[in-house]
């Protein structure tokens, strides 16, 4: 009997990477919203009571980028000059220019197959360990800063402040997953807030509720290690679009091609490609074909068709993974233009995407999380 422990985090979305992730995908947002085939790739970086937003833009809407980031902070609870950062005095600075052309040349509609926006290779994962057919670890993390977010919000624990991390250590046996072996969270607060009453309404009203059965009387609990976190958000850390990418996949369990999501519109490759392989290796776990799988794309710059698709079930498949592998080529569109189609990529659904993960969601945004090719993928599986 084999037993391993693996951890993941999770952040909230008063994190200073999560809201600069936000703020990127709130601006896509309002430009797609008027100019659905614009072409988006915008970077912010907070600090103490500073917002810079930069990148490349080709659209022929207006977008007020002040308002977006100002609404965004407000609604992320960023509201309070003692934070550090507020949305209505803060400074925003934009240094916004367009696209390529170089870039341009490959993926618009000049009489030719829109190619991939850039080259790379990217991964989607899915497991059997949850109903969402993703790992047990990443979303207990996400229950965890989700509910430290619905607290403050909601006022169950009032003193909490935006920013706020989970990590969650969960036991497998022989690969099943038995029970949460440790918890750490760091959460926020009022510094007229001690530390005992932080660790027990922390766990009480948030840990709790979001574990569950998984935990027992042996599980750990570490709450602000150093005792105390009244300074945070970007007062407390520079944030950057795109520095979460485990946080936003699969907490560590699956490999990652690297490219970061917000800010960017679908014709880029690292956005709508993961996405698609998110909905492929989903499809194969919901169709039986294996418990856990693993897909990788690749893609070239200005080419439609992929430079291989990769399948691998870690030796759960009940068929063989190439088998699998040329099942989905026959059953899944694989060019740029067919997948954003598909997956109705052109829509201004990106924001609510920025924070609690890109995966294991539900909601008529996540059009990646569907399981309606499994049956079609097990007959071409010959399973």
């Amino acid at each position: 009997m084999a037993t391993r422990i693996f951890s993941s985090e999770s952040v909230t979305e008063g994190h200073p990477d999560k809201i600069c992730d936000q703020i990127s995908d709130a601006v896509l947002d309002a430009i797609l919203k008027d100019d659905p085939k614009s072409r988006v790739a915008v970077e912010t970086l907070v600090t103490t009571g500073t917002v810079i937003v930069a990148g490349e833009v080709t659209t022929s809407t207006y977008v007020d980028v002040q308002k977006v980031v100002r609404g965004t902070l407000e609604e992320i609870g960023y509201t309070n000059p003692e934070y550090g950062i507020d949305s209505k005095d803060c400074g925003v600075l934009t240094a916004i220019h367009g696209q390529s052309h170089d870039i341009a040349v490959g993926v618009d509609d000049c009489g030719h197959e829109q190619g991939a926006g850039d080259q790379g290779m990217m991964f989607g994962y899915a497991c059997d360990e949850t109903p969402q057919l993703m790992p047990l670890p990443i979303m207990l993390a996400h229950a965890i800063t989700r509910g430290l977010s619905e607290a403050r919000k909601g006022g169950a624990l009032p003193w909490l402040r935006p920013d706020g991390k989970s990590q969650v250590s969960v036991e497998y046996v022989d690969g099943v997953p038995k029970r949460v072996a440790a918890v750490v969270v760091a959460a926020q607060h009022d510094p007229s807030v001690n530390e005992e009453t932080v660790r027990r309404e922390v766990i009480g009203k948030v840990v709790e509720p979001a574990c569950g059965k998984w935990l027992d009387a042996k599980t750990s609990y570490f709450v602000n290690g150093t005792g105390i976190f009244v300074t945070g958000g970007p007062e407390g850390d520079t944030g950057v679009t795109g520095r979460k990418i485990i946080v936003d996949t699969y907490g560590g369990m699956g490999r990652h091609g690297g490219g970061a999501f917000s800010g960017k519109d679908p014709s880029k490759v690292d956005r709508w490609a993961a996405y698609m392989a998110r909905y492929i290796a989903k499809n194969v776990v919901a169709a039986g074909l294996a418990s856990r799988c693993e897909v990788q794309i690749s893609y070239c710059i200005g080419v439609a068709k992929p430079t291989s698709v990769y399948v691998d079930t870690f030796g759960t498949g009940k068929v063989p993974d190439d088998a699998i592998g040329r099942a989905v080529e026959k059953v899944f569109p694989l060019k740029p233009a067919e997948i954003i189609a598909h997956l109705n990529l052109l829509r201004p659904i990106y924001k609510k995407t920025a924070a609690y993960g890109h995966f294991g969601r539900e909601g008529p945004e996540f059009t990646w999380e569907r399981t309606d090719k499994k049956d079609e993928l097990k007959k071409a599986a010959g399973a």
